[in-house]
């Protein structure tokens, strides 16, 4: 019986191993199999965020590009506020005509209106809550130029919140295409209820804007005048 070889033995150059070994000692495949290269199920490219040869899908092009399309129409839209708002109120005509002479989607109506009241509370609300500011220890502080700043920022900007409420008028009115959104409702019931929530949600709000003294439709920015010249002179 042969000894294994101590760390350190010099090996002689006949008793090394062979290297490569011979191709007899691989295992070969029995019966009909071959070897052949793997290749893949289905064409690349297939779905829509694949891409041939490092380029991206037809697919994912066309979206892309939409999508630009869409943002530089909304980015040449800003300046214009009035029309925006124009456009909305009249896309919100047609909606209100078009439930009123289908007589139904009462309950698409209500959620759009609960849509259109959380994003007014938001357009009305600071970015920071003024009563998170005051110090419970010290009690309430005098206002400085930092809080004035950031009392003065809507929690939901002019132009994200017209957006926000295009998108869900167009949301509403395709709705109403769809006869699966018609649930049966008594739709007094339904006003009645929004009108008490309209009503409970702005008293405290408008409460909050009392207490805490900010008002949210500030336009431009402050001009401060000195004292007017009167042409007199004083002597050294």
């Amino acid at each position: 019986m042969e000894s294994s070889p101590v760390p350190g033995d010099f090996i002689k150059p006949s008793e090394a191993p062979a290297w490569p070994p011979p191709a007899s000692s691989f295992p070969r495949p029995s019966g009909n199999r071959a070897w052949r290269q793997w290749t893949p199920s289905r064409s690349e490219g297939d779905s829509v965020g694949d891409s041939v040869h490092g380029r991206p899908s037809v697919v994912y092009r066309f979206f892309t590009s939409l999508g630009q399309v869409y943002q530089a129409w909304l980015d040449k839209s800003t300046p214009y506020t009035a029309v925006r708002w124009v456009v909305t109120l009249g896309l919100s005509f047609i909606y209100m005509i078009r439930v009123y002479l289908l007589p139904g989607w009462y309950i698409v109506t209500y959620a759009l209106g609960i849509h259109h009241l959380n994003l007014l509370i938001a357009f009305l609300s600071p970015k920071v809550d003024p009563s998170l500011m005051e110090d419970s220890d010290d009690g309430p502080s005098l206002p400085t130029k930092q809080n004035e700043f950031q009392s003065s920022i809507r929690r939901l900007p002019e132009f994200k919140s017209w957006h926000v409420v295009t998108k869900g008028i167009l949301v509403a009115m395709v709705c109403t295409f769809f006869e699966a959104f018609n649930v049966p409702m008594f739709w007094p019931i339904l006003v009645m209820y929004f009108i008490m929530l309209f009503c409970i949600t702005m008293k405290r709000q408008i409460k909050h804007m009392i207490e805490y003294r900010y008002i949210p439709f500030t336009h431009g920015k402050k001009t401060y005048k000195g004292k007017e010249d009167t042409g007199k002179t004083f002597p050294s």
